[in-house]
């Protein structure tokens, strides 16, 4: 009699193991998180990193680096050129788009900006690859193809 409970016990253990994860797979765990475009476009390679807190994107960081890991946003002939061709430079757009993802936490939509529609299309994908990343609980870099 004591195996066919500890038979029973142990069925009913794997069964509510099995099922304690569910509905929570979009959960986010504490910690920092970050998503890269996978091939540099016009010399620059797009990423976001997110700090997750209880549940809660509490900051976020959009930009695109060059080869050697020099900033767009601080690049001031890059912004003075862009914004006398189009009224939009790096360093407002990304801040735009970052105030956007904190309004809507996980929702990876975003309203893009004139003369900034392809970084708001690869913003979208990266949040959405680092937002997977916490839900996971995986610190590593996700790496987001171009297309």
């Amino acid at each position: 009699m004591k195996i066919k409970r500890a038979a029973v016990f142990l069925i009913v253990a794997c069964f509510l193991a099995a099922f304690a994860g569910c509905g929570s797979g979009d959960k986010m765990e504490n910690g920092y998180y970050t998503a890269e475009m996978s091939d540099f476009s016009h010399g620059w390679k797009e990423y976001v990193c997110i700090y997750v807190k209880n549940d809660k994107i509490i900051s976020a960081e959009f930009n695109a680096k060059d080869p050697s890991g020099f900033i767009k946003a601080w690049d001031n002939e890059y912004m003075r050129d862009m914004k006398a061709g189009t009224g939009n430079y790096p360093n407002k757009y990304t801040r735009e788009y970052v105030e956007q993802l904190m309004e809507g936490q996980k929702d990876t939509e975003v309203d893009t900006l004139s003369g900034a529609t392809h970084s708001g299309g690869n913003f979208a994908k990266l949040i959405e690859a680092a937002i997977g990343q916490a839900q996971k609980g995986d610190s590593s870099a996700a790496v987001v193809p171009a297309n």
